[in-house]
């Protein structure tokens, strides 16, 4: 399997948000990649500068980050030249990895503009070092910038960031510190193309947590009535677990809820209602095991949450 590092510049309106294609808003202007091989070391680079078709200037923010005027653009190839070529040097055989959770969905959507999706089908599996180097490095704290992990691992900063190519190498010497395990149990699935089917729904497995990726819904007020959506089970033996704490939306508009495993706890449970460009709407369940304490700040969240509707509903019969 060829491991593929790769790293995307892109443009957006220069007039700013009023005047963005809303099936576009950010557009693809370099891809650069390195191809590793499974004990992940560099065989091969990528890298291809793309001529804009939507935006024909480039936002003032963006020239000052990564110094790529319009004029070297000019002779970039189209798009759907670029991303063929890109997938034709990735192999038959691949996982993409990057340093972020951005770049495998703002692929997909400029693949979409182009009527190109069909050539990588989703969901999409990959690996975010971003995600798995603040796991294996304590100083981290969560998600860092590259930089910070370029200086955390003491490697010489022979180029300047933010240009595709330079930032796939920069990602692919981090790759090779981070622990093998940590990396492959932490994988992540983009849902950009999310399942459309109930044979598609994904029932995902990690360390700490479960995830699970419901079909398509038409009407959002179906969803909190479907019982695969509102089931909770305990991550750990995959048992059902008993609800406590029933299902309520949060200040975040997502909903949460706390089960009993008898045998392993508290379970947290977490939905997020997505909505797709086609109009129809799917969710993204977690559940994790928690303590006794998280439990309870739970209980707490809801009974204020609650005290909080009976006063509004209260004024509004006032007035």
């Amino acid at each position: 399997m060829n491991y593929i590092v790769f790293d995307l510049e892109w443009n957006q309106s220069p007039g700013g948000k009023k005047y963005s294609n809303s099936r576009l808003p950010f557009e693809i202007i370099e891809i650069g990649a390195v191809k590793m091989n499974e004990k992940r070391e560099p065989v091969d680079v990528f890298q291809r500068l793309i001529k804009p078709q939507v935006y024909n200037w480039i936002h003032d923010s963006i020239h000052e980050v990564i110094h790529v005027d319009y004029k070297d653009l000019a002779d970039g190839l189209p798009f759907s030249e670029a991303v063929r070529e890109f997938l034709d040097w990735c192999g038959d055989d691949f996982a993409f990895f990057t340093w972020g959770n951005q770049d495998v969905m703002e692929l997909q959507r400029n693949m979409k503009y182009y009527d190109l999706l069909f050539l990588l089908p989703g969901p999409v599996k990959y690996y975010d070092v971003q995600k798995v180097f603040g796991m294996c490095c304590k100083e981290a704290g969560g998600r860092r910038s590259l930089e910070f992990a370029i200086d955390q691992l003491d490697i010489p900063k022979e180029q300047t960031f933010h240009r595709a190519l330079t930032d796939a190498r920069y990602t692919a010497m981090v790759l090779k510190w981070v622990d093998e395990k940590t990396l492959f149990t932490n994988y992540s699935m983009d849902v950009y193309q999310n399942p459309k089917k109930k044979k598609d729904e994904l029932f995902l497995s990690y360390p700490d947590h479960d995830q699970y990726v419901s079909r398509e819904f038409t009407d959002r007020d179906k969803i909190m009535r479907d019982r695969e959506v509102t089931s909770t089970k305990c991550p750990i033996c995959h048992l059902p677990a008993k609800r406590k704490i029933r299902w309520f939306m949060n200040n975040s508009k997502a909903y949460e809820s706390i089960s009993l495993c008898q045998k392993h706890g508290y379970v947290k449970g977490k939905i997020r209602i997505r909505h797709t460009e086609e109009d129809r709407y799917y969710v993204i369940k977690t559940l994790k095991n928690v303590g006794n304490e998280k439990a309870e700040e739970i209980r707490e969240k809801r009974d204020s949450l609650r005290k909080k509707r009976q006063i509004k509903r209260k004024s509004e019969k006032q007035i």
